[in-house]
């Protein structure tokens, strides 16, 4: 992909910093990919989203790559499915981790630390912009998640504020419900994708008419690579 990987334009030192609404369009990208994943005539989860799993291509359009680990999921009256547990520290949900019962609320987890990737502009494991704190990024953040007066220091420095508070706490919300400890109370992707799009279209409303004009152009247009998640 022209662009590479997520990670790279998040973490990648002497990359621009993306704008607000590029990282709320790759946000709705990769939970439009999840959520037709989860669909029932798929029913496929996912298991290894992260960063580095997320291609951006020449429009900054996303698609999920490397699906060596989805696994089909549950069917009938099944509520999991039993695996070996495997995927990247920091993204797998913790239930996952400790019984290896895999759901797609497992990957709804997963995308929650994606999303609060690109809140923060931090890496899910051992960052060092978290003051040397050890441990995950969802550890360092859950206490300012979903806190109309705290949320904003979770916010990447690199957007010099230049974002929408509304839909930035709408969106560390939905992060902090995705990330709940009890999966039966994390949002369908489904749900997930809802959600982003009314930040998404408040997101374009706060942009700044020379790059709305591009961000218009680039995803305007329908076409079948439009329309695909995947890479």
């Amino acid at each position: 992909m022209p662009k590479g990987s997520l990670e790279n334009h998040l973490f990648k030192k002497g990359v621009q910093p993306m704008a607000w609404a590029t990282r709320i369009q790759i946000a709705v990208d990769v939970a439009r990919g999840l959520s037709f994943l989860h669909s029932l005539n798929a029913n496929v989860i996912y298991r290894d989203l992260k960063a580095s799993n997320i291609l951006i291509d020449s429009k900054f359009n996303a698609k999920l790559s490397d699906f060596g680990l989805a696994r089909k999921g549950p069917s009938g009256d099944g509520t999991h499915v039993s695996t070996r547990v495997v995927g990247t520290m920091g993204y797998a949900a913790p239930e996952y981790v400790a019984s290896g019962h895999l759901t797609p609320k497992n990957d709804v987890y997963s995308f929650g630390v994606v999303l609060l990737e690109l809140l923060s502009g931090r890496r899910a494991m051992g960052d060092e912009t978290m003051g040397g704190i050890e441990g995950t990024l969802v550890d360092w953040a859950r206490p300012f998640l979903g806190d109309s007066r705290q949320f904003s220091r979770i916010m990447d420095t690199r957007l010099r504020g230049e974002y929408s508070k509304k839909g930035a706490q709408a969106a560390s919300s939905l992060a902090l419900r995705c990330l709940c400890c009890d999966p039966k109370n994390r949002p369908s992707m489904v749900e997930v994708l809802a959600e982003l799009e009314q930040v998404q279209i408040q997101a374009q409303r706060n942009t700044p008419r020379t790059i709305m004009e591009q961000h218009i152009k680039r995803t305007s247009t329908p076409s079948p690579h439009k329309l695909s998640s995947f890479a």
